[in-house]
Protein backbone atom coordinates (compact mmCIF):
# COMPACT_ATOMS: atom_id res chain seq x y z
CA UNK A 1 0.00 0.00 0.00
CA UNK A 2 1.52 3.67 -0.96
CA UNK A 3 1.44 6.62 1.89
CA UNK A 4 -0.18 8.56 -1.59
CA UNK A 5 -3.69 6.53 -0.40
CA UNK A 6 -3.28 8.59 2.99
CA UNK A 7 -3.93 12.29 1.46
CA UNK A 8 -4.13 14.12 4.62
CA UNK A 9 -0.10 13.31 5.01
CA UNK A 10 1.41 15.11 2.26
CA UNK A 11 4.88 17.44 1.55
CA UNK A 12 7.24 18.02 -1.03
CA UNK A 13 9.97 16.13 -0.06
CA UNK A 14 7.71 12.66 -0.36
CA UNK A 15 11.22 10.47 0.44
CA UNK A 16 10.83 11.35 3.93
CA UNK A 17 9.18 10.50 7.07
CA UNK A 18 6.51 11.45 8.46
CA UNK A 19 5.86 12.36 11.76
CA UNK A 20 2.81 11.92 14.51
CA UNK A 21 3.41 14.00 17.80
CA UNK A 22 2.01 15.88 20.33
CA UNK A 23 0.76 15.96 23.74
CA UNK A 24 -0.09 12.78 25.35
CA UNK A 25 -3.57 14.80 26.16
CA UNK A 26 -5.27 17.48 25.30
CA UNK A 27 -4.51 19.81 29.09
CA UNK A 28 -6.04 22.70 27.94
CA UNK A 29 -5.84 25.58 24.12
CA UNK A 30 -2.72 27.48 25.49
CA UNK A 31 -0.59 24.35 25.75
CA UNK A 32 -1.64 22.29 22.63
CA UNK A 33 -1.10 25.76 20.09
CA UNK A 34 2.22 26.00 22.33
CA UNK A 35 3.01 22.07 21.25
CA UNK A 36 2.13 22.61 17.69
CA UNK A 37 3.80 26.00 16.78
CA UNK A 38 7.18 24.70 17.84
CA UNK A 39 6.75 21.09 16.09
CA UNK A 40 5.15 22.65 13.06
CA UNK A 41 8.28 24.83 12.92
CA UNK A 42 10.74 22.31 13.47
CA UNK A 43 8.87 20.15 10.42
CA UNK A 44 8.42 22.65 8.07
CA UNK A 45 12.07 23.67 8.21
CA UNK A 46 13.17 19.53 7.75
CA UNK A 47 10.25 19.27 5.29
CA UNK A 48 8.60 16.52 7.35
CA UNK A 49 5.32 15.96 6.53
CA UNK A 50 3.35 16.28 10.22
CA UNK A 51 -0.03 15.53 12.45
CA UNK A 52 -0.39 17.20 15.44
CA UNK A 53 -1.56 14.05 17.86
CA UNK A 54 -3.30 14.65 21.06
CA UNK A 55 -6.08 12.54 22.93
CA UNK A 56 -8.96 14.36 23.88
CA UNK A 57 -9.75 11.69 26.71
CA UNK A 58 -7.77 8.92 28.16
CA UNK A 59 -9.90 6.25 28.79
CA UNK A 60 -7.13 3.61 29.54
CA UNK A 61 -5.90 4.77 33.35
CA UNK A 62 -3.88 2.67 35.64
CA UNK A 63 -5.94 4.46 38.82
CA UNK A 64 -9.38 5.54 38.90
CA UNK A 65 -8.43 8.95 39.90
CA UNK A 66 -6.10 9.58 36.72
CA UNK A 67 -6.58 11.97 34.21
CA UNK A 68 -8.82 11.63 31.96
CA UNK A 69 -9.48 15.07 30.35
CA UNK A 70 -11.00 18.48 30.08
CA UNK A 71 -14.14 17.25 28.67
CA UNK A 72 -14.95 15.68 24.56
CA UNK A 73 -16.40 18.27 23.11
CA UNK A 74 -13.92 21.16 24.77
CA UNK A 75 -11.10 18.45 24.02
CA UNK A 76 -12.49 18.19 20.47
CA UNK A 77 -12.58 21.73 19.64
CA UNK A 78 -9.18 22.57 20.54
CA UNK A 79 -7.88 19.74 18.16
CA UNK A 80 -10.04 21.65 15.14
CA UNK A 81 -8.25 24.97 16.56
CA UNK A 82 -5.03 23.57 15.99
CA UNK A 83 -5.48 22.02 12.68
CA UNK A 84 -7.26 25.33 11.61
CA UNK A 85 -4.44 27.41 13.03
CA UNK A 86 -1.84 25.77 11.76
CA UNK A 87 -3.13 23.93 8.61
CA UNK A 88 -1.63 19.86 9.89
CA UNK A 89 -4.19 17.24 10.03
CA UNK A 90 -4.62 15.89 13.81
CA UNK A 91 -5.08 12.68 15.34
CA UNK A 92 -6.94 11.48 17.97
CA UNK A 93 -7.40 8.14 19.78
CA UNK A 94 -11.12 6.75 19.95
CA UNK A 95 -12.37 4.30 22.52
CA UNK A 96 -16.21 3.52 21.49
CA UNK A 97 -17.94 3.28 18.16
CA UNK A 98 -19.76 6.54 19.35
CA UNK A 99 -16.23 8.29 19.79
CA UNK A 100 -15.91 7.60 15.96
CA UNK A 101 -18.77 9.88 14.75
CA UNK A 102 -18.37 12.36 17.00
CA UNK A 103 -14.39 12.99 16.22
CA UNK A 104 -14.63 12.37 13.32
CA UNK A 105 -15.72 15.57 12.88
CA UNK A 106 -13.34 17.04 14.22
CA UNK A 107 -10.03 15.36 13.41
CA UNK A 108 -8.71 13.93 10.49
CA UNK A 109 -6.73 10.79 11.66
CA UNK A 110 -8.46 7.96 14.46
CA UNK A 111 -6.40 6.21 15.99
CA UNK A 112 -7.45 2.62 17.67
CA UNK A 113 -5.63 1.94 20.96
CA UNK A 114 -3.65 -1.12 21.00
CA UNK A 115 -5.88 -2.53 24.10
CA UNK A 116 -8.48 -1.94 21.56
CA UNK A 117 -7.46 -3.52 18.06
CA UNK A 118 -9.40 -6.49 18.08
CA UNK A 119 -12.43 -4.86 19.15
CA UNK A 120 -14.48 -5.29 15.46
CA UNK A 121 -17.00 -3.33 16.28
CA UNK A 122 -15.18 -0.32 17.11
CA UNK A 123 -12.55 -0.66 14.03
CA UNK A 124 -15.28 -0.47 11.78
CA UNK A 125 -16.89 2.02 12.68
CA UNK A 126 -14.10 4.27 12.59
CA UNK A 127 -13.03 2.43 8.97
CA UNK A 128 -16.76 4.07 8.15
CA UNK A 129 -16.54 7.50 8.90
CA UNK A 130 -14.13 7.64 5.46
CA UNK A 131 -11.11 9.12 8.18
CA UNK A 132 -7.96 7.72 7.74
CA UNK A 133 -7.45 5.03 10.88
CA UNK A 134 -4.27 4.06 12.55
CA UNK A 135 -4.52 0.71 14.50
CA UNK A 136 -1.82 0.42 17.09
CA UNK A 137 -0.47 -3.09 16.92
CA UNK A 138 -1.68 -4.79 20.52
CA UNK A 139 1.62 -5.47 22.71
CA UNK A 140 -0.04 -8.89 23.32
CA UNK A 141 0.12 -9.24 19.04
CA UNK A 142 2.33 -10.67 16.42
CA UNK A 143 2.89 -8.32 13.28
CA UNK A 144 1.33 -10.75 10.79
CA UNK A 145 -1.98 -10.77 12.92
CA UNK A 146 -2.26 -7.22 12.40
CA UNK A 147 -3.30 -7.93 9.00
CA UNK A 148 -6.13 -9.02 9.88
CA UNK A 149 -6.87 -5.70 11.66
CA UNK A 150 -6.09 -3.76 8.60
CA UNK A 151 -8.56 -6.26 6.37
CA UNK A 152 -11.33 -4.70 8.74
CA UNK A 153 -10.97 -1.60 7.51
CA UNK A 154 -10.21 -2.25 3.90
CA UNK A 155 -13.37 -4.63 3.61
CA UNK A 156 -15.28 -1.57 5.09
CA UNK A 157 -14.32 0.37 1.66
CA UNK A 158 -12.02 2.57 3.83
CA UNK A 159 -8.38 1.93 1.86
CA UNK A 160 -6.94 4.88 4.46
CA UNK A 161 -5.32 2.58 6.93
CA UNK A 162 -1.56 2.59 8.59
CA UNK A 163 -0.22 0.17 11.49
CA UNK A 164 1.35 1.41 13.98
CA UNK A 165 3.69 -0.53 16.82
CA UNK A 166 4.43 0.64 19.71
CA UNK A 167 6.21 -2.25 21.62
CA UNK A 168 5.40 -6.09 22.71
CA UNK A 169 5.07 -6.73 26.63
CA UNK A 170 8.13 -7.98 28.00
CA UNK A 171 7.08 -9.33 31.32
CA UNK A 172 5.07 -7.24 33.45
CA UNK A 173 6.58 -4.08 33.88
CA UNK A 174 8.26 -3.57 30.38
CA UNK A 175 8.23 -3.17 26.67
CA UNK A 176 10.23 -4.50 24.15
CA UNK A 177 9.94 -3.74 20.15
CA UNK A 178 10.63 -6.54 17.42
CA UNK A 179 12.04 -4.39 14.89
CA UNK A 180 11.40 -7.47 12.45
CA UNK A 181 7.83 -6.17 12.65
CA UNK A 182 8.57 -3.42 10.65
CA UNK A 183 8.97 -4.68 7.11
CA UNK A 184 6.37 -7.64 8.15
CA UNK A 185 3.56 -5.13 8.81
CA UNK A 186 4.80 -3.06 5.28
CA UNK A 187 3.11 -5.72 3.62
CA UNK A 188 -0.12 -4.63 4.79
CA UNK A 189 0.21 -0.97 5.32
CA UNK A 190 2.34 2.19 5.81
CA UNK A 191 3.69 1.41 9.10
CA UNK A 192 4.90 3.64 12.21
CA UNK A 193 6.58 3.28 15.02
CA UNK A 194 5.37 4.68 18.38
CA UNK A 195 8.64 5.75 19.89
CA UNK A 196 7.38 6.72 23.14
CA UNK A 197 4.91 4.26 24.39
CA UNK A 198 7.39 1.52 23.48
CA UNK A 199 9.49 2.72 25.91
CA UNK A 200 6.95 2.85 28.58
CA UNK A 201 7.15 0.72 32.08
CA UNK A 202 3.78 -0.16 32.75
CA UNK A 203 2.05 -1.77 35.83
CA UNK A 204 4.16 -0.11 38.46
CA UNK A 205 3.23 -0.92 41.76
CA UNK A 206 2.54 3.26 42.48
CA UNK A 207 -0.57 3.02 39.91
CA UNK A 208 1.46 5.11 37.53
CA UNK A 209 3.57 3.91 34.33
CA UNK A 210 7.04 4.62 34.26
CA UNK A 211 9.44 4.76 31.02
CA UNK A 212 12.70 5.25 29.26
CA UNK A 213 12.56 8.36 27.59
CA UNK A 214 16.59 8.02 27.59
CA UNK A 215 16.46 5.89 24.91
CA UNK A 216 14.44 7.50 22.71
CA UNK A 217 16.64 8.48 20.28
CA UNK A 218 18.07 4.88 19.91
CA UNK A 219 14.95 3.43 19.37
CA UNK A 220 13.68 6.09 16.71
CA UNK A 221 17.21 6.00 14.77
CA UNK A 222 16.41 2.11 15.02
CA UNK A 223 13.26 2.62 13.30
CA UNK A 224 14.13 4.64 11.11
CA UNK A 225 16.52 2.26 9.57
CA UNK A 226 14.29 -0.67 9.82
CA UNK A 227 12.07 1.37 7.15
CA UNK A 228 9.65 2.75 9.05
CA UNK A 229 7.28 4.98 6.74
CA UNK A 230 6.34 7.32 9.95
CA UNK A 231 7.34 7.84 13.87
CA UNK A 232 5.43 8.74 16.42
CA UNK A 233 6.15 10.65 19.43
CA UNK A 234 4.88 12.45 22.74
CA UNK A 235 6.10 15.94 23.34
CA UNK A 236 5.43 18.44 25.97
CA UNK A 237 7.21 21.62 27.18
CA UNK A 238 7.29 20.46 30.86
CA UNK A 239 7.10 16.31 30.75
CA UNK A 240 7.48 15.74 34.59
CA UNK A 241 4.45 17.64 34.84
CA UNK A 242 2.41 16.02 32.41
CA UNK A 243 -1.23 14.83 33.18
CA UNK A 244 -0.41 11.56 31.31
CA UNK A 245 2.76 9.54 30.08
CA UNK A 246 4.85 11.91 31.24
CA UNK A 247 7.70 9.65 32.47
CA UNK A 248 8.17 8.15 28.73
CA UNK A 249 7.75 11.78 26.82
CA UNK A 250 10.64 13.72 24.81
CA UNK A 251 11.09 16.93 26.19
CA UNK A 252 10.00 19.83 23.48
CA UNK A 253 13.38 21.69 23.91
CA UNK A 254 15.26 18.32 22.43
CA UNK A 255 12.85 17.34 19.39
CA UNK A 256 14.56 19.57 16.59
CA UNK A 257 18.33 18.00 17.43
CA UNK A 258 16.39 14.63 17.12
CA UNK A 259 14.52 15.11 14.05
CA UNK A 260 17.20 16.39 12.14
CA UNK A 261 19.33 13.35 13.05
CA UNK A 262 17.01 11.22 11.86
CA UNK A 263 16.50 12.73 8.84
CA UNK A 264 20.41 12.80 7.84
CA UNK A 265 19.70 8.86 8.59
CA UNK A 266 17.05 8.70 6.12
CA UNK A 267 18.54 10.42 3.21
CA UNK A 268 21.60 8.04 4.14
CA UNK A 269 19.26 4.84 3.89
CA UNK A 270 17.15 6.43 0.90
CA UNK A 271 21.21 5.94 -1.02
CA UNK A 272 21.09 2.38 -0.63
Amino acid sequence: MKLDLIPQIKHTNSNNFFLLSGPCAIEGEDMALRIAEKIVSVTDALKIPYVFKGSFKKANRSRVDSFTGIGDEKALKILRKVSETFHVPTVTDIHTNEDAERAAQYVDILQIPAFLVRQTDLVVAAAKTGKVVNLKKGQFMSPESMQHAVTKVTDSKNQQVMVTDRGTMFGYQDMVVDFRGIPTMKQFAPVVLDVTHSLQQPNQSSGVTGGRPDMIETIARAGIVTGADGIFMETHFDPANAKSDGANMLHLNYLEGLLTNLVSIRKTVNLL
